[in-house]
């Protein structure tokens, strides 16, 4: 097992301590939660609504085939918005103040294909302590060996081309989490420098609930639909196209993007940069004036803020944005930030481009 990297505490008046003092004021003097909202409420209902409605059209309805497909895309898009904005924010617990409240939405992570008790340990306790650090963020870990994006990692000649085919990959992101990922990640002995010691009824949920989804997704639509098994096992890959690309794009935009970095711990394996600083440093905000973003995504479009503050509700983002920003600046730190989607999606391009070539450094 890896040891743990350590960050340095610092003492006095920090960009953390201060960041947080006045993120804090803020609700105080406005007097607001930090948890959920009418539109948190709102969007939790709406994709849950569209979930039922969309797998019930495509379960119980005889539809042409292109509609049938053209609804599957929708499904698999409308299941990652599900885990943005409801099952992300839960697993955190800054849905709600309740902790059942907050463990009935974690527990609907199952029902898009994930583990949510996996999901905590791989990006609650790991990613968010150990952001972009080579050998100890395993979320960077983007297919192994066909994907490179630090300087660290083994540079392959057909890495060269990954700037093409990095985006088909991400596709199958959803399909690899399904099947493969929650299951590797439970198994081995450590996460990052985090040691798997799972408590008895995580084995039982593990299995449980994904055999549970199998039969809701694979199983019943054979046994239901009026399609051969064939176009069944199509329309789940198509799904998890969807879901996968829509996760993975995301994902990919906010920590690997031109601008956010890579920091190796020093000789004695820790690192030489407070956290919060670390933070500033290998993440980054995109399309954040765009409210289509800012309502799908779940806040993910504003990575900066959620990473500094992930027990706060994504629906607040937007208005402590300028607190961090300001303060960020005022402490000499970076704050990344792509105005678009597009420029966010150009620039991580540009970063793939790079590290397939032999001349990075």
């Amino acid at each position: 097992m890896k040891s743990k990297a350590k960050f340095p505490c610092l003492a006095g008046n920090t960009f953390y301590s201060e960041v947080r003092r006045r993120v804090s004021n803020d609700f105080k003097e406005n007097n607001r939660s930090i948890n959920a909202n009418a539109l948190m409420w709102f969007k939790a209902c709406l994709f849950l609504i569209l979930f039922l409605a969309l797998y019930l059209t495509i379960l119980l309805s005889a539809i042409h085939t292109a509609i049938l497909l053209s609804l599957t895309i929708l499904l698999g898009a409308v299941c990652a918005f599900i885990g943005f904005n409801i099952c992300h924010d839960a697993i955190h617990g800054s849905f709600s103040s309740s902790k059942r409240i907050n463990s009935f939405f974690s527990f609907l992570f199952n029902m898009v294909g994930a583990n949510p008790y996996v999901w905590n340990i791989t990006h609650n306790v790991v990613h968010h302590t150990y952001t972009n650090i080579p050998g100890h963020d395993e979320d960077i870990e983007v297919a192994p060996g066909l994907i490179r994006i630090c300087t660290e990692d083994e540079l392959k000649p057909h890495q060269r081309f990954q700037q093409w085919y990095a985006f088909p990959l991400y596709s199958l992101a959803s399909l690899s989490w399904v099947f493969r990922k929650d299951y590797k990640k439970f198994f081995q002995k450590s996460v990052g420098a985090c040691q798997n010691k799972h408590p008895k009824v995580e084995y039982f949920n593990l299995f449980f609930y994904k055999f549970l989804y199998y039969f809701i997704f694979i199983v019943l639509p054979i046994l239901v639909m009026e399609i051969p098994w064939w176009q069944v096992a199509i329309g789940f890959v198509v799904l998890h196209m969807a879901q996968g690309l829509t996760m993975g794009l995301v994902f990919q935009l906010a920590h690997v993007v031109e601008g956010t970095t890579f920091p190796l711990t020093n000789a004695e394996g820790n690192m030489e940069e407070a956290w919060a600083e670390h933070q500033m440093r290998t993440t980054a905000n995109f399309a954040t004036q765009c409210p289509i973003s800012a309502f799908f995504l779940g806040g993910l479009n504003r990575q900066i803020e959620h990473h500094l503050f992930p027990k706060i509700c994504h629906v607040h983002y937007g208005r402590i944005s300028t607190i961090v920003k300001q303060t960020a600046l005022e402490f000499g730190l970076p704050y990344h930030e792509n105005t678009t989607f597009l420029s966010a999606l150009r620039s991580h391009y540009r970063i793939l481009k790079k590290m397939g070539q032999p001349q990075t450094i």
